[in-house]
Parts: structure tokens; C-alpha cells; sequence
């Protein structure tokens, strides 16, 4: 995939030294931890629902079967192996790995979306503001095998801080597994440019304030202390948007067809073998496509 040049967009924005873009001004802290305690898994915003069909559910199961396979390729020898999940959102991460013999630990600014689909998980579970958390795990020298940071780090205020405390936290050995966004991705800037689309739509304050693609999330991680050892995208749902017929920017009412149908696809190929589905993602992320990208990362 090669550097594609930032667009001209309608909202503030600019380009960080390490090349990802960042949303001007930010929130502050306070006004942050207000939005996601007091609205978003209470109203069901963002890709949070209240219920989730059990082709969902699968569909979810199927993304940590992935997360899994790539975290045990470099933590597979430790017997209790260690984990906190950084921002856990609804808990399904935590619960996975909990069930698959973790110790595990999460934060985030809420706990309705926790109690809403992982209770079980709520007594290792703290609440409020994540760096407040992180700062107090780090003064009582607390170490962790994995890190996860699912859908998180484009919505923090200073993911920059978040990178440097993510190294505090981790054994010698440890590895942080981070998932963000595909934005000014090669496929959405494609339809951008050939018209399929407006305007910029991944744009989204206060929700995401930072974006990154296969590209720049390795320069960000290299820049502050890290490598990326492993990347795998997923389905590229953005290709929807080169036909009129699904195109769920232009017309909105076709937005849940093509969720449903993403889920049946990704539920689709894991009816096969789970190394040729990693293969699969780790292709795409090569070449630049995927909605999300989640990458392996240890300290340089």
C-alpha cells in the first residue's frame, strides 16, 4: 500500500509528526470521561447494542478465536499467563480470555456495558478514568503478560502517553495486541476520490479523536518505543460503498444490511481452518484493506 496524501476535509484536523491524523481541538479529560460514564453503552451508541443475536455473538467469538491464535504464538509457554484489558467496553474480551485460563483484569470509564453482557466478569473490573487506573497499577509495579486495547486508542486524548504507560505495564516477555480503525484507508480514500462517497464519513468526534491505517499505526508504535511483530485486518465492510445498491454512506438505511452481512461473510470463513483465516486478514492488512487492523506489539 503506498502513503496516501490527506484529503481535504471540513473539520479540523492535522498530521502528526508520526503520520497518523489527529482530530483539533480535543476534549478535554473531564468532558471525555463524561461522555462515555453518562452516554454510550446506556443509549446503545456507537457499535454497541443492547442485545446481540447469536450470529453477532459468533461473529464476535470468531474475532477473539483470531486474537487468541495470535497472542499464543508468543505467550504459549507460560502456564497463567496474565492479562488487563485496557478500555474493555462490553467485557468480551476479558471474558473470553478469562474462560480460556487468563488471570484478567479491565478497565474503562463505564461499567454498563459490562454489566449489560459480561457480569460475570464485573468483580475484576474498575471503573473511571483508564490513566488515573494505569498511573496507580504502575506506582504498585503491577506487570501483565497482555495488554489489549480494542477499538481504544482512537479515542483517547494522548495516545501517546497511553504507548509509554503500556510499556510500564508489561512483563519482560509480555505483548500488547491493539485494535484500531482502518481510517484514510486505501479503500475509503479510493471511493472518496472516485466519487463513491462525499465527504470523509469516518470522521466522528468526540467518538474518535485519532486516526490511524496499516501505515501509520506502525510508524505511531515505532516512534514511541514499540514494534509491530504481527498485523491482520478483518472483513473490509467499506467495500459496500462501490455499489449504489449498498452503499450505507450515501443511503443510511442500508447500514444494518451490510453489518449483517459482514457478520455472515467473517462467520463464513471461519467454517475453515483458523490459520488460513489469519493468513487471509494478514494479507489484507498487507495490502492496506480491512475495517479494523489489529497489530502485535512489543517494546523496541
Amino acid at each position: 500500500m503506498k502513503d496516501e496524501q490527506l484529503p481535504a476535509a471540513k473539520h479540523s484536523l492535522y498530521k502528526a509528526k508520526e503520520g497518523f491524523i489527529e482530530v483539533n481541538p480535543k476534549p478535554n479529560e473531564k468532558e471525555l470521561q463524561k461522555y462515555y460514564h453518562d452516554k454510550y453503552y446506556q443509549l446503545g451508541l456507537g457499535s454497541y447494542e443492547t442485545t446481540y443475536s447469536d450470529a453477532e455473538l459468533k461473529y464476535f467469538n470468531n474475532r477473539l478465536d483470531r486474537n487468541y491464535c495470535l497472542i499464543q504464538e508468543y505467550i504459549a509457554h507460560l502456564s497463567n499467563p496474565t492479562l488487563l484489558d485496557i478500555g474493555c467496553g462490553e467485557g468480551f474480551s476479558a471474558a473470553y480470555f478469562a474462560r480460556r485460563g487468563f488471570t484478567v483484569n479491565s478497565i474503562d470509564y463505564s461499567a454498563a456495558g459490562v454489566l449489560q453482557q459480561n457480569p460475570h466478569i464485573y468483580d475484576n473490573h474498575e471503573i473511571g478514568n483508564i490513566f488515573e487506573h494505569l498511573d496507580a497499577k504502575i506506582a504498585g509495579g503491577q506487570r501483565f503478560d497482555v495488554l489489549i486495547l480494542q477499538n481504544v486508542l482512537e479515542h483517547v486524548i494522548d495516545p501517546r502517553n497511553l504507548c509509554k504507560m503500556m510499556s510500564n505495564l508489561l512483563n519482560d516477555s509480555g505483548i500488547a495486541l491493539v485494535t484500531v480503525p482502518n481510517d484514510f484507508s486505501l479503500t475509503q480514500l479510493t471511493a472518496l476520490g472516485e466519487g463513491k462517497i462525499q465527504n470523509e464519513f469516518w470522521i466522528s468526534p468526540p467518538d474518535h479523536l485519532n486516526y490511524f491505517n496499516t501505515l501509520t499505526l506502525k510508524r505511531f508504535a515505532v516512534a514511541q518505543g514499540w514494534k509491530v511483530v504481527d498485523m491482520i485486518s478483518d472483513f473490509p465492510v467499506d467495500w459496500f460503498l462501490f455499489h449504489e445498491g449498498s452503499n450505507y454512506v450515501t443511503d443510511k438505511t442500508k447500514g444494518k444490511a451490510a453489518h449483517q452481512a459482514r457478520i455472515s461473510i467473517e462467520n463464513m470463513l471461519h467454517t475453515g481452518a483458523l490459520a488460513d483465516v489469519i493468513d487471509f486478514y494478514r494479507a489484507a492488512a498487507s495490502i492496506g484493506i480491512g475495517r479494523d487492523i489489529t497489530a502485535v506489539m512489543k517494546p523496541i
